[in-house]
């Protein structure tokens, strides 16, 4: 039986079944590489992934981030469920920096920004999914940014931000510790364009989330205002997909032109889904700061990230 792909029904995403990620042919590969360009999400039911082969399905769109919360693995839980089986305790000082990252990632975001190579795509498949809530939002920043009024257009056509992972947490009322849990970091936060064109497709994005805070040449609180206006003009329907999740269910998304974010969910039940991320390519991804030359030298499967 052949796959079959069903759009989800909003500007993003698409379901694609009678597939088997763990065995896929050329053909297939040639229809999900057009889907993902197209749809920028694909949403792959049923398939109970092994890391190893998530790992494999994930190299096929290049080369894998290095996540330190695995010891330098290429795939990571993003979990609330220690190795002994219990959940991370709110009010417990060893459990603080993973519960303040998984909290941290409910806010909408773009991975990596804050890095100088930003992701180029993130994988999730579904390990332990709690009874309620939980769910996995995407908001498409391709069609946020094509709905922009013509005098937001002009306004923003120039600008770019700082993005950074410190003052991102700080606003959760956390203090990341360079080196615990986050391993590499620039020492000047990496500047993005507001606005960004797809290397592939060619369609411009809004290249914001909670990453973004600071705007070279604007006031800091003119800057705040300004990204969250955009931030919350993004992301509404029909933009919006929350996928709720079932074992063994496997998501990719286009981390160049989607924004994702983890809802809540009781913090008592585990929740397990298993990460891979998709290091982008040098030519596109690689921050404006000044350090361009250093591109060519960098290289992403030395960076750690949590």
């Amino acid at each position: 039986m052949a796959p079959k792909i069903e759009a989800i029904g909003a500007t993003l995403g698409a379901v694609i079944t009678n597939i088997n990620l763990a065995n896929v042919t050329q053909t297939d590969w040639q229809l999900i590489d057009e889907a993902f360009d197209d749809y920028a999400l694909l949403v792959f039911p049923d398939q109970f992934l092994s890391e190893d082969a998530q790992v494999d399905f994930s190299e096929h769109f290049g080369e894998i981030e290095m996540l330190r919360g695995a010891g330098g693995g290429k795939a990571v839980p993003m979990s609330n469920q220690k190795a002994d089986g219990t959940v991370l305790k709110v009010d417990d000082e060893d459990d603080k920096h993973r519960f303040m990252t998984l909290r941290g990632n409910e806010g909408w975001h773009m991975d990596s920004t804050y890095m100088p190579l930003a992701a180029k795509a993130g994988v999730l498949s579904a390990i332990v999914v709690p009874a309620s809530g939980g769910e996995t939002e995407f908001a498409d920043m391709r069609a946020a940014y094509d709905e922009l009024a013509p005098s937001t257009l002009e306004k923003i056509s120039t600008l770019s931000a700082f993005h950074s992972l410190y003052q991102s947490q700080a606003k959760n009322g956390y203090k990341v510790e360079t080196g615990k849990g986050y391993g590499y970091h620039t020492e000047g936060a990496p500047l993005r364009p507001l606005i960004k064109k797809h290397p592939v497709t060619g369609r411009n994005a809004l290249c914001i989330g909670r990453h973004a805070y600071k705007i070279p040449g604007m006031e800091d609180k003119e800057a705040n205002n300004l990204l969250d206006s955009l931030l919350e003009d993004a992301c509404q329907q029909p933009r919006l997909y929350k996928h709720s999740w079932s074992a063994g269910d496997l998501v990719i998304w286009d981390n160049r032109c989607v924004l994702h974010r983890a809802c809540p969910y009781d913090v008592s039940e585990p929740r397990v889904l298993q990460a891979t991320r998709i290091s982008g390519d040098p030519k596109s991804e690689f921050a404006e700061t000044g350090a361009d030359d250093l591109a060519s030298d960098f290289e992403p499967s030395k960076t750690n990230i949590s």
